[in-house]
């Protein structure tokens, strides 16, 4: 943070100033003028300085609810894509019952729509999009401070589901049987690529990377952060329990504190890929090996195609004159 404002400034004359009028004592430090903040504000700023900048980007905030009703629907057109010619080759579907590998199909294409929304969306007035500007670049913290951070929020969100399920009761999630993972080996792989994989990186690059990133321009930070972890847990709503909602809503809610303070989309899908994975293991019926052995998978994964998408050029290091601004305070103040 620049806080010259607030430090003497020295001119490079050393004469002394003319006489003139005697003026009055000045007034107390924090009351001098608007460009010298209060004690309060000025330790603010200094805590603030140690917290890593998140991307200035230019979205109108109209675009976030775009962005997503856009990707809901292009993922039904999508499904519809894929589903017909399923039907055409004599595949039964009914409204009750997709067969598990088309189920696994229509998610892929989902996720995929939520991408294409978000960047289409952030190219709305011929803008120019960037990867960072999703967040597709290193921690600003280092990833030694942004793995705690990992580490905290899986803390509290599992501590918080452990007191939601002791007093809500919460039914069993139905999304593996769905995908057909207890079927056979070839869809429990499947589906372990597609819970742990595929959907932490296209839901975190819509309601992180976009979503909370273009409604922070409009009330700032704090409460983009809450509508975004409400939309997300309501997003969840075909595939979770109604009552898995409200912790879902508080880790979305976390995810953005996580993004806006480590500057980078990485560890938010780091963080929704274990606990994805997680889940997965847990409805598996999995002991801590196996558990762990997933989440290593998922993480090796991801690097990787994260490490090819910058070979090819998909994602494109940051110049060194990004904008950056605070990703908790006030709007515009960034």
């Amino acid at each position: 943070m620049d806080d010259s404002s607030s430090r003497p400034q020295f001119s490079s004359a050393s004469a002394p100033p003319p006489p003139g009028p005697p003026t009055a004592d000045p007034p107390p430090p924090d009351l001098a003028s608007p460009s010298q903040p209060p004690a309060a504000a000025r330790l603010q700023g200094s805590a603030e300085s140690k917290i890593s900048r998140s991307p200035v980007v230019p979205w109108s905030p109209w675009t976030a609810p775009a962005a997503l009703l856009s990707g809901l629907a292009l993922a039904l057109v999508g499904g519809l894509i894929v589903d017909i010619p399923a039907l055409v080759l004599g595949v039964s579907v009914t409204a009750s019952h997709v067969p598990a590998g088309l189920e696994i199909a229509d998610t892929v294409v989902q996720d995929g729509a939520f991408i294409l929304a978000a960047i289409l969306f952030a190219q709305v007035g011929g803008r120019t999009v960037r990867s960072w500007q999703f967040g597709l670049r290193r921690p600003y913290t280092g990833w030694r401070a942004a793995a705690g951070l990992i580490v905290l929020l899986m803390i509290a969100f599992l501590t918080f589901s452990v007191l939601w399920g002791a007093l809500v009761h919460v039914s069993k999630e139905k999304l593996l049987e769905q995908l057909g993972a207890e079927q056979s080996t070839l869809l429990l792989v499947l589906s372990a690529g597609l819970t742990c994989v595929i959907a932490p990186i296209c839901e975190e690059f819509l309601f992180r990377g976009f979503i909370f990133s273009a409604l922070r321009n409009w009330r700032g930070a704090w409460p983009a952060a809450l509508i975004t972890g409400l939309v997300f847990g309501a997003v969840h709503l075909g595939s979770a329990p109604a009552a898995d909602l409200v912790p879902l809503a508080g880790l979305g809610f976390g995810l953005c504190l996580l993004y806006g303070y480590t500057g980078s989309l990485y560890p938010c899908i780091v963080a929704h890929s274990l606990n994805n994975s997680l889940a997965f293991g847990s409805l598996e019926g999995w002991g801590l090996w196996q558990v762990l052995a997933l989440m290593l998978a998922a993480i090796l994964l991801i690097g990787g195609l994260a490490l090819a998408l910058v070979r090819v050029g998909v994602i494109s290091p940051e110049p060194p004159s990004a904008p950056a601004g605070d990703a908790f305070a006030a709007p515009g103040a960034g």
